[in-house]
């Protein structure tokens, strides 16, 4: 069971008229599944959308897509996000992809601007937790 919940007391952040994330996902499944941060890098190792971020974040959620099916899981499975980018203010215009992504019940998050990432050439990179039953 998975439970998304938004408080009342709490502002519900929205850009493009999405929401960008849920304060709390409450779970008693017992899988707990952590996805290291997953980069725009295709699977022969190049870097996907040089100097693009809506092309990398769409990477780095079919990256994401494809750890957690490893894993026998889905995106919908996801609880936690953690992006790392290096312009907040670019990241957050393409909250439509992340909805792409999530869906209407997107997963906690973070999101952190950092001055670089390990390839000059990354705008972003997410990490994620997620939870599914047995």
């Amino acid at each position: 069971m998975r439970k998304h919940l938004q408080p009342k007391e709490l502002h519900i952040r929205k850009v493009g008229g999405h929401v960008l994330y849920s304060h709390v996902v409450m779970t008693d499944a017992p899988v707990t599944i952590y996805i290291a941060g997953q980069t725009p890098r295709d699977v022969d190792g190049n870097t996907v959308g040089t100097g693009d971020m809506r092309a990398q974040i769409r990477q780095v959620g079919a990256n994401l897509k494809a750890a957690l099916a490893a894993a026998g899981a889905t995106l919908a499975d996801v609880v936690k996000t953690t992006a790392y980018v290096t312009d907040c203010d670019e990241f957050f215009r393409h909250s439509d992809v992340r909805a792409e992504i999530f869906g209407q019940d997107p997963p906690t998050s973070t999101t952190i601007e950092v001055k670089r990432l390990a390839n000059p050439d990354f705008l972003v990179e997410i990490e994620a937790i997620a939870v599914r039953d047995k």
